[in-house]
């Protein structure tokens, strides 16, 4: 089964950019949908941005969505998350995750998951 390794987290100043990344074991990844989560402290998890496997973007967060942009490399098997204006209510752990072909809203719709790369927004 595809396993999905998150990296790239950190403390970040507010104002800066980050890119995520989500490498996947093997190639058959491009059959995949895969969806960037996010869990803030205290909050409940939810979805950022999806990328199916033709190639279209779909946008679940509705607030500051400018500021995300998602991308995959197939040749190399990774997914990519771009943040750029970084702010406080961006803190949390960013989670990749993976269902067949087409990009669904919901946590319950992917059955693939990373453990997650923490993300610190703090002067």
């Amino acid at each position: 089964q595809l396993q999905l390794v998150e990296s790239g987290g950190g403390l970040v100043q507010p104002g800066g950019s980050l890119r995520l990344s989500c490498a996947a074991s093997d190639s058959t990844m491009r059959y995949y949908a895969i969806t960037w989560f996010r869990q803030a402290p205290g909050k409940e998890i939810e979805g950022l941005l999806c990328l199916s496997s033709s190639g279209d973007t779909i946008n679940i967060v509705l607030s500051g969505k400018d500021r995300f942009t998602i991308s995959r490399d197939n040749a190399e098997n990774m997914v990519y998350l771009q943040i750029h204006s970084l702010g406080p209510e961006d803190t949390g752990i960013y989670y990749c995750a993976a269902r067949p072909y087409v990009c669904y809203d919901g946590q319950h719709d992917y059955g693939i998951w990373g453990q997650g790369t923490q993300v610190t927004v703090s002067s």
